[in-house]
């Protein structure tokens, strides 16, 4: 073996065996090989003691390169945070060379230092995101999202067409599979008929997922009932959207019926709860959502509406909103909040993943539990789920490749891609 962790807490999210205390986890050839308590031998030996593995996270919803506007409009109103200061930042991140691929990175060497090792991006730019991916061996679904307001629109004229394409023909399943070409339409209500169809006819024939916001905020939920007649989830299932593997970010003003058609046609929710409550969107009916069988996963969101890719932040929160929206403290408990941001990921974005099980791919993620915040623990579920933050890894594999290890990323040259982002925030504020 490649790599074993002796002695470790093993939190393997299998419910017939969800952890194994003192136990012996052997990594070969990007894959787990070994799950038990016999004594092995590996070319690398790690003391497991004081820590836990589990399997890596993962963000079911993000949009990478907006690490360049981390903190760049604050606590302002949604309408004026997006189209008086969002949007003109994001044009001139769009017309900088490089930038897209440094927000990228810098993105992900913040996710990887925090336990994820997986990420769904809905952006532009898709080759140099799926470079970025590439070079420092991370996961990644990757989609452009579609705005047709126009009657004449024709997606197969739209440069998100030509982008998606060209990650089909050049990245999609390439790398032992770590990146993905994804479908997306914007939103609802920020498309027509003809977009809907066509962009769900290129899905279907190409066999790959698709990406979309739904119902994230009241006006967006209220603008489309009143294009429409109709809801977003109703029309997405009205032109067929639906009928393809859908990942909805968001669903923070879904109706029952709404629930019903997402739990019918097997569509997973991407919940975001720190951007849905910075920019007051509001609370997402999870626990209701989960009672109707529908597969929920975590996301952060842009960071100019989060701010950070630490998904600890967003598992522990997810948690407690719901046992506060439902005056219930049993609701949402450790076991499913993490189940959504490993197994429920995974499933997500079509992997097979989520778990520490023998012959599945070495994605795994080294807590170190010897601290103040961890001490004690009498179980490491609760410590995972309300004690844990991203300063809590000590190490983030992804297919067996260690790609960060206490302090140190592996792949990624970090002190670069942070000076190369401040310049480009001083262009943008130019």
């Amino acid at each position: 073996m490649d790599i074993l962790f002796k002695n470790v807490t093993a939190v393997t999210m299998q419910k017939d065996n969800p952890v194994i205390y003192n136990a012996n986890v052997g990594v070969a050839n990007g894959c787990i090989a070994y799950v038990g308590k016999e004594d092995k031998t590996a070319s690398r030996i790690i003391d497991g003691s004081n820590k836990t593995l589990m399997p890596g996270l993962y963000n079911c919803h993000t949009h990478t390169a907006m690490s360049l506007l981390r903190g760049f409009a604050n606590d302002l109103a949604l309408e004026e945070w997006l189209f008086q200061h969002i949007f003109p930042a994001e044009k001139k991140v769009k017309e900088i060379p490089g930038a897209v691929r440094i927000g990228a990175l810098l993105a992900i060497a913040e996710m990887v230092a925090s336990g994820t090792i997986a990420f769904s991006d809905m952006y532009f730019h898709l080759d140099a995101i799926a470079q970025a991916a590439d070079e420092s061996g991370v996961k990644v679904n990757l989609s452009n999202a579609v705005l047709a307001f126009d009657d004449s629109y024709d997606f197969y004229k739209d440069p998100c067409y030509a982008e998606t394409l060209n990650i089909l023909e050049n990245y999609h399943n390439a790398t032992h599979g770590r990146i993905k070409a994804e479908a997306s339409l914007h939103c609802a209500y920020t498309a027509n008929e003809t977009a809907y169809r066509q962009v769900t006819e290129f899905a279907l024939k190409h066999k790959i997922n698709m990406h979309v916001h739904l119902s994230e905020t009241v006006a967006e939920h209220n603008n489309c009932i009143e294009q429409h007649n109709l809801t977003p989830a109703q029309v997405f299932e009205k032109y067929g959207v639906y009928g393809v593997s859908t990942t909805s970010a968001h669903a923070v003003w879904v109706t029952e019926e709404d629930i019903d058609i997402l739990a019918r046609n097997n569509v997973t929710v991407a919940h975001n709860p720190v951007s849905n409550l910075k920019l007051a969107s509001g609370i997402a009916p999870i626990k209701r959502m989960l009672e109707k069988g529908v597969n929920v996963a975590l996301g952060t969101d842009g960071m100019a509406s989060n701010n950070t890719h630490d998904l600890f932040e967003e598992i522990k929160l997810a948690s407690i909103l719901q046992k506060c929206a439902s005056n219930d403290p049993t609701a949402l408990p450790a076991w499913q909040v993490l189940e959504m941001a490993t197994v429920n990921g995974a499933k997500a974005q079509g992997r097979q993943g989520g778990m520490i099980v023998e012959g599945l791919e070495a994605d795994l993620v080294l807590l170190d539990f010897n601290n103040l915040q961890q001490t004690p623990c009498y179980d490491p579920l609760l410590n995972l789920a309300y004690s844990t933050t991203g300063r809590d890894v000590a190490m983030t594999l992804c297919q067996g490749r260690v790609l960060y290890e206490n302090g140190e990323h592996k792949t990624i040259d970090v002190e670069k891609i942070k000076h190369e982002a401040r310049k480009i925030a001083e262009a943008i504020c130019k």
